[in-house]
């Protein structure tokens, strides 16, 4: 399974670490370093099945691949899950980890993830210096992710509507932890019409009191009629089942792999939406690992996310050229990076 997942998405190692005496289930996945070193968080989730496991990372990786090079990032991708209930982490296992991730020497530099905060990194940080997004550092990424997130949105809209006011504009966010209530939030502040879902009532109905936007129940969310549907949860939720449900003109949102695969990009393109490549406005988080990386401060970060606007016109008007989705210029872009890099193009994104 381990060596037919590499060739398949082209990774260059994956790494399986198991420490009995903590509980830790570790996985870390490398995808290509023809940039610089790999970075990406640290997902911690109780995957059903090892094979479950696996295909998040290996999807998540070569994501961030694609991510690091659409953003001018001299950084490769990489990531990491723990197969764990988050309830039963603790500092012990978090030891082990970052014992694990020093022993990669570099190839690999974590950060945070979903369950995996700035606390846990700081344990990591006791045991290797191959970590980001500690407490000493540069802090929480999500509301710079966020903040990303709004202004690839922006872009899109303002490519689909000729105006970028999102005065009005309807907007549905799925998902409302740090980077969803963070973009919610955003879109008030610029008069937008912002509708909540969550799976977690209670927080959604929280973030609705604080905001003064309405919900729709998780059920019903991809059938909620909007200008803009952002998912900002989980992946893999626009797909053959969801995208008939659609009444949207723009989906940009800050979940990764949002699309459940890659040929879903051309069926939103057919159907006249506007799909925004997930690692290209969700990129706010890496900016700011990678700032922290390089010495650069918070406000830098901030203003390289906000950038990601003028990167998604950029590529949306190169999609208009050749005639593609926004998704296959931003793969081309990203292609065009590493291949005059390497001597040796990256192969293809696998389907």
């Amino acid at each position: 399974m381990v060596h037919s997942a590499m060739r398949s998405f082209g990774h260059e190692q994956v790494t399986h670490f198991v420490d009995d005496e903590t509980g830790l289930e570790a996985i870390v996945a490398i995808h290509d370093t023809t940039l610089g070193p790999s970075l990406g968080g640290t997902r911690l989730l109780p995957y059903e099945s090892h094979d479950e496991a696996l295909e998040d990372v290996m999807r998540l990786s070569r994501a961030m691949t694609y991510k690091a090079a659409a953003t001018d990032l001299n950084l490769g991708g990489g990531k990491a899950v723990i197969v764990a209930d988050p309830e039963m982490k603790d500092d012990d296992m978090m030891r082990a980890y970052g014992r694990m991730i020093d022993r990669l020497g570099g190839h690999y530099i974590t950060s945070v993830d979903v369950n995996t905060g700035v606390d846990d990194m700081d344990i990591v940080a006791q045991e290797t210096d191959h970590v980001v997004g500690t407490s000493a550092g540069l802090g929480d990424p999500s509301p710079i992710t966020a903040r990303g997130v709004f202004e690839g949105l922006r872009a899109s809209v303002e490519a689909t509507y000729d105006t970028p006011d999102m005065t009005d504009l309807e907007v549905v966010v799925q998902g409302v932890g740090k980077v969803g209530s963070g973009l919610a939030e955003l879109l008030v502040e610029h008069d937008a019409t912002v509708t909540v879902s969550d799976m977690n009532v209670e927080a959604m109905d929280a973030i609705a009191r604080d905001l003064g936007v309405e919900t729709v129940d998780p059920g019903e969310v991809y059938s909620h009629p909007c200008d803009v549907f952002a998912p900002c949860a989980v992946g893999g939720v626009i797909n053959d089942e969801t995208i008939p449900q659609l009444e949207c003109d723009v989906v940009a949102g800050g979940a990764n792999n949002i699309l459940a695969e890659r040929r879903h990009a051309q069926v939103l393109h057919d159907a006249g939406v506007l799909y925004a490549p997930d690692y290209v406005i969700n990129a706010g988080g890496l900016i700011t690992v990678a700032a922290e990386h390089t010495g650069k401060s918070r406000e830098e970060a901030r203003r390289d996310a906000i950038a990601i606007g003028d990167r998604m016109r950029s590529l949306i008007s190169r999609a208009e050229r050749e005639g593609t989705t926004v998704l296959e210029a931003a793969d081309r872009y990203a292609l065009d990076l590493i291949e005059a890099t390497d001597d040796e193009p990256m192969s293809q994104v696998a389907n």
